[in-house]
């Protein structure tokens, strides 16, 4: 039972070799670009969803911060679609793994520290060390600010990981109690069936929400030390 469970969590593999680049790359294929003089709908849409996703996180940015706005707009397009992705049956969904959500969270998380630490020096060391603090507090304090500091991109790998996959586990588990209920109580089944669908679209606007919270907290970050 418990391989079975997670068996969907296993990267998949094709003649012994994991598939999971191209699977990451997969996405991008959702975006699409018009070479025409008139867009079409779609890309009407997705081009004014970008602008006002743009426009509502890069608001309280300075001027440097905003220079980053390429790399947060494609940040939450690959995880939103990447999550969307996951969703449809037989797929495997990168943003599962640990490791990818870390490997996202640690660079960036870095790139705005190191930021911080090069344009704001004063400031950056000045959120070590909170005014007024008794002098007494202030090794234990220090030593708290750098763990929060430290913790921070770990945080933010675990929170994506966590509601993905405890969202894919619970719809795993709805759908196998719906399957095995079909020949024993229809009309039980025919509850736990509506259940899961709505599950599916909560599971969706979370998809997207994790993708926003991820890169809202990242520019959050960015904000702090530019």
């Amino acid at each position: 039972m418990n391989e079975n469970l997670f068996a969907s969590f296993i990267t998949p593999t094709l003649m012994g070799l994991p598939i999971v680049i191209a699977i990451i790359m997969f996405p991008t294929m959702m975006f699409t670009s018009s070479k025409r003089l008139v867009n079409n709908r779609f890309i009407t849409l997705q081009q004014w969803l970008t602008k006002l996703v743009t426009k509502q996180m890069m608001m309280i940015h300075s001027p440097k911060g905003r220079t980053w706005s390429l790399m947060l707009v494609s940040l939450i397009m690959f995880i939103g679609s990447t999550n969307l992705l996951g969703l449809l049956p037989h797929t495997f969904t990168p943003t599962t793994q640990l490791s990818m959500n870390l490997g996202m969270a640690i660079p960036l998380w870095a790139g705005a520290v190191l930021m911080g630490f090069r344009h704001k020096m004063k400031d950056s060391l000045a959120h070590f060390l909170p005014q007024g603090t008794p002098i007494p507090l202030i090794p234990m304090l220090i030593i708290i600010e750098t763990i929060s500091l430290f913790i921070q991109p770990m945080a933010l790998a675990v929170r994506l990981t966590a509601n993905i996959t405890a969202g894919h586990l619970l719809m795993h588990l709805i759908g196998g109690a719906t399957l095995v209920l079909t020949t024993i109580s229809p009309p039980t089944a025919m509850i736990t069936f509506i259940i899961l669908v709505l599950l599916t679209m909560l599971e969706f606007a979370v998809a997207l929400i994790q993708a926003y919270v991820f890169t809202l907290l990242v520019s959050l970050y960015l904000h702090d030390n530019t």
